[in-house]
């Protein structure tokens, strides 16, 4: 239903980029340094405007889901804004998965508009005609490589070559130059405004639903919890087919009216260089990532005295790395978060011990967090169970998946329900969390997270392999990777079994160590004895 202004009430949902136009016209929101353009919040939202327009030629109306796939972008926030107003969903996707890998998401989620980067169209190509994707091609729209970011041309789209009986559309000669304000779609806090992916226990994607409630709650968590400031200016490294992309710090800054500084890939002397031309107050980053900054060469000479808050996600930080940041006279705290909750959950309180960097803080201010044991019941202090979650912004389940939602999320008859994190933790005496491991067989290798069995399914298919299991062990420089143990040919080389697994699942997935056994050890009738072989080749 298409409303005017000022017919009903929330009119503000899904209204972002125009409210916050109308508050701070000419401040600037978002700075493409590839490109080296600024664009104020005015700006952001006539361009939203366009693509809202662009949205509804292409018949996306309200629920309808629009898949992108891109790097970080300015038309993947002209994008996130205008899904808003059409009362539409963005659902981007990860451009490192494999073609069998997209087109199965792509078939989950059965989108209405597909936005594809010039460099990955070659892959959605594939994914669109492999057998694991069922639907129709969807409208096709195309980001033309950038010339000023020193992008390749890469895709063909540009050429009008189609799939199938879809032809692609340019975004940047298909949206009507009409900017003007758009007519708004009735939206409620309820209803979905991003589907973000992540893994399940077989490794087969699932979409988290979040509303624009959990969205804007969220948000309202991280300004208040860990105090950010209208002035705040940031590099986004996390990728926008990623939580951390949106809701780590972006939307929040959005909502504030903060900076946010993008680019197509990450470089560690580029966002030092950020850090110290740019002013940047807020730096929020995966430890793969601090540590390539450490190990930069011009780590010792940046000027780091801008950073007021520095936040470690996505898996264990370090000591050493913790301690270096440190030595540059920056408080590095460990944060925590998952897709399904939001994913902002912890803070570290103002002037924190520094014999607390270990833990990740104590819950934010909206916020509820208790340890259990197997049974469900709270565990007291300094003793290890399972993590779990209660906040306004916990996702609304998987899309499409009412067994998982209701393992993870509870059942819809639970109007109290906690989220279920999968993580062991602990809560000292003072509050603070500690998490302790994983409960379920994953691990995170770089803020990915990893699934053996997936792993698993893929190298069995080798003709050298009869049995294989893969296992975490630490990594300096991704915190944790696999290692294949194998039961077959010992001549397999590791080459070899990185080559078979290429193209078939994303890279960082790939065992990275591999090692042999004679036949593998067993707990039960053909069953596995996972936990042995984790104990003898893990870490």
């Amino acid at each position: 239903m298409i409303h005017q202004h000022g017919t009903r009430p929330y009119e503000w949902v899904g209204s972002l980029s125009e409210r916050r136009a109308q508050l701070s016209p000419d401040r600037v929101g978002l700075v493409d340094t590839d490109t080296g353009t600024e664009y104020t919040y005015a700006e952001l939202d006539r361009r939203a405007n366009r693509t809202a327009r662009l949205l509804r030629e292409l018949g996306v109306g309200t629920g309808d889901r629009v898949a992108a796939v891109s790097r970080n972008r300015p038309a993947m926030v002209d994008l996130y804004f205008a899904t808003g107003k059409r009362g539409a969903v963005l659902a981007p996707l990860s451009h490192r998965l494999a073609p069998p890998e997209l087109a199965a998401m792509l078939d989950d989620i059965e989108p209405s508009a597909l936005v594809v980067e010039a460099p990955f169209e070659a892959d959605l190509r594939a994914a669109l005609t492999d057998d694991e994707y069922t639907g129709e091609v969807p409208p096709l729209v195309g980001l033309p490589a950038d010339s000023d970011a020193g992008d390749p041309t890469g895709g063909t789209f540009a050429d009008g070559d189609p799939i199938g009986d879809r032809a692609w559309a340019r975004y940047t000669d298909a949206r009507p130059a009409d900017d003007s304000p758009v007519e708004t779609v009735e939206v409620a806090l309820d209803d979905p405004h991003l589907f973000l992916h992540t893994g399940g226990s077989t490794g087969l994607p699932k979409e988290v639903v979040q509303t624009h409630g959990g969205v804007a709650w969220n948000a309202f968590n991280t300004v208040f919890s860990w105090g950010l400031r209208p002035d705040d200016v940031t590099p986004m490294v996390f990728p926008m087919f990623h939580t951390g992309g949106w809701n780590v710090l972006t939307i929040p800054l959005f909502h504030l009216g903060g900076t946010v500084l993008i680019s197509r890939d990450f470089d560690p002397s580029a966002v030092l260089d950020l850090v110290e031309t740019r002013g940047c107050s807020v730096l929020v980053a995966v430890p793969a990532v601090l540590r390539f900054m450490i190990e930069d060469d011009d780590w010792a000479t940046t000027d780091l005295t801008s950073i007021r808050l520095a936040k470690s996600g996505g898996g264990p930080c370090r000591d050493s790395t913790i301690e270096a940041w440190a030595e540059r006279g920056v408080d590095l705290s460990q944060g925590y978060g998952l897709t399904e909750c939001g994913p902002n959950n912890f803070a570290m309180p103002a002037d924190f011990d520094r014999e607390k960097t270990a833990s990740i803080g104590t819950p934010g201010l909206y916020v509820d967090a208790r340890v259990v044991d197997d049974e469900g019941a709270e565990l007291p202090a300094d003793e290890v169970g399972e993590l779990e979650l209660a906040s306004p912004h916990a996702g609304d389940g998987y899309w499409d998946n009412h067994a998982e939602t209701a393992e993870v999320f509870g059942s819809e008859a639970e109007t109290d329900a906690w989220v279920s994190t999968g993580d062991l933790a602990r809560v000292d005496e003072e509050g603070y969390y500690y998490i302790e491991g994983r409960k379920k067989n994953m691990f995170v290798s770089g803020g990915e997270n990893v699934y053996p069995p997936e792993v698993e399914n893929v190298l069995a298919g080798h003709p050298g392999v009869e049995e294989v299991i893969v296992v975490p062990v630490d990594d300096e420089t991704w915190g944790q990777v696999g290692k294949a143990v194998v039961q077959g040919d010992d001549s397999l080389t590791l080459d070899a079994l990185q080559s078979f697994a290429e193209g078939r699942i994303a890279d960082f997935k790939l065992p990275r160590h591999l090692a042999f056994v004679a036949e593998m050890p067993t707990s039960g009738p053909s069953k596995i004895d996972r936990e042995a072989i984790e104990a003898e080749f893990g870490d």
